[in-house]
């Protein structure tokens, strides 16, 4: 069995999945809905800028708290 997504699996980590979609502007249940489905391209950017986002704001806030 294939693992559909994965490269955004892989690119959550251990983001919380409710962290991504409330980024997103949908629920949580809408966000595991599409990851079990293999999405297409446009859906699949606009999760991994969300990601990539995400992770820009904890590497920041990071930063803020180690300079603290």
């Amino acid at each position: 069995m294939t693992i559909r997504n994965k490269e955004l699996r892989q690119a959550k980590g251990k983001i919380p999945t409710w962290l991504i979609a409330e980024k997103l502007g949908i629920h949580e249940n809408t966000l595991f809905r599409r990851f079990r489905k293999e999405m297409n391209k446009c859906d699949k950017k606009e999760i991994l800028d969300a990601i990539k986002e995400i992770k820009i704001e904890m590497s920041k806030e990071r930063n803020e708290d180690s300079n603290e």
